[in-house]
């Protein structure tokens, strides 16, 4: 009986964790994330692989993420490895937001409010240019490390 509970608890938080996973890449569909970067990039032609690469992303993140399976890649390739993802993740979240703002149309409302009629690409790169130097400050000085 024990068992049988078990397999149950397991098999509802799998759907249930399946079903936020679909409600997130719904949410980044619909926002217009991913075709936005396949018109930016020009690779509209490869959609099945942008498919595939979202959803094996999606599931081996949630893999990785519920058996907490260490990645051994030394100590030479440890922060190249590290360095890499947060250069795509940092590019991903940025495109993300992007996307979300424009949905919301919020850069216009932001420009006309500060009175800015030339300039709008110089304020997001000091935008994240600040964001970056928060974080690289925040990391650097060891806030966080886990203790």
């Amino acid at each position: 009986m024990m068992l049988l509970k078990q397999i149950f608890l397991g098999f509802t938080g799998l759907c249930a964790g399946g079903i936020i996973a679909a409600g997130v890449y719904a949410f980044l569909a619909i926002i217009g994330v991913f075709p936005r970067l396949m018109g930016r990039t020009g690779t509209k032609r490869h959609l099945i692989l942008y498919e595939t690469v979202i959803v094996a992303g999606g599931v081996l993140g949630n893999v990785s993420d519920l058996y907490e399976i260490p990645i051994p890649l030394g100590s030479v390739f440890g922060p190249l490895f590290l360095g890499i993802f947060g250069l795509t993740a940092g590019i991903f979240v940025g495109c993300l937001v992007m996307s979300l703002a424009e949905t919301l149309k919020a850069l216009p409302v932001i420009s006309r409010r500060i009175h800015l009629a030339v300039g709008l690409q110089y304020m997001i790169i000091s935008i994240a240019a600040g964001k970056l130097i928060g974080c690289l400050t925040y990391f650097w000085n060891g806030f966080g490390a886990q203790k």
